[in-house]
């Protein structure tokens, strides 16, 4: 007797998905936990210790204002600056919880020690399941890994800056530039968002001559923002 082959039972169905949603939860906390070791040394070389270093993973969490709050310090800015650079970067976050909340259904201290892990990983790791379970289960696995790996790889990284001494002998302080790099990359393949980075950058670069250290960066922030405000063609 020949004809297409059985589904498996509904229990191994559920299983085998769990299975892919922590097998690709873990890779992409590996990859991204990692990453922590740059800002480690990044850090350290922008004049924080070690303890600042780990307190801004522990309680900040966040690498993209964690790389903006110490490279402003690195500049020469002032710390009014560096938290408002930090903070203008982290705001993303909030709406990301505004997709997560109802999706993940948490309420009380679940929710709040949720709100820790929230992060560009976790985010993307939950919202793209269909079934709420799955979509906890990748945005634990994500975030809780990432948020073990960041800070272990945090102490490493400043740990190792502090013996070798000042990075940028060796040039590493252009870790800071390269870093913001690479989390803007991917997300510029739309045309739009191309445009406001280039808008972005020209104006935070006419901006740096004439302004204190940090202003440029938050100027820059500002156009990105009144860009996302303007009508999109097609769009409702």
């Amino acid at each position: 007797m020949t004809g297409a082959p059985l589904p498996p039972p509904p229990g191994e169905s559920v299983t085998a998905e769990r299975r892919a949603v922590v097998r690709d939860s873990l890779g992409v906390a590996l990859a991204t936990g990692t990453y922590g070791v740059s800002f480690g040394a990044v850090s350290v070389a922008s004049g924080l210790s070690v303890a600042q270093t780990c307190a801004l993973s522990l309680v900040m969490f966040t690498g993209a204002s964690q790389f903006a709050l110490v490279g402003v310090v690195a500049s020469g800015g002032a710390p009014v600056s560096a938290a408002a650079t930090a903070w203008l970067l982290g705001t993303r976050n909030t709406l990301y919880g505004l997709r997560l909340g109802p999706l993940l259904g948490w309420r009380g201290r679940r929710r709040a020690l949720g709100a820790h892990l929230v992060i560009d990983e976790s985010t993307a790791m939950s919202v793209t399941r269909g079934d709420p379970a799955l979509a906890r289960l990748g945005f634990l696995v994500t975030g809780g890994g990432i948020f073990v790996l960041w800070n272990l790889f945090t102490l490493l990284g400043a740990v190792g800056g502090t013996v070798l001494g000042d990075p940028r002998t060796y040039g590493l302080d252009a870790a800071v530039g390269a870093a913001f790099l690479a989390l803007l990359w991917p997300r510029l393949a739309d045309p739009v968002h191309r445009v406001a980075a280039l808008l972005a950058a020209a104006v935070a670069l006419g901006l740096v001559p004439v302004t204190a250290a940090g202003v440029p960066v938050l100027a820059a922030g500002g156009v990105a923002l009144l860009m996302g405000l303007l009508p999109r063609r097609g769009a409702p």
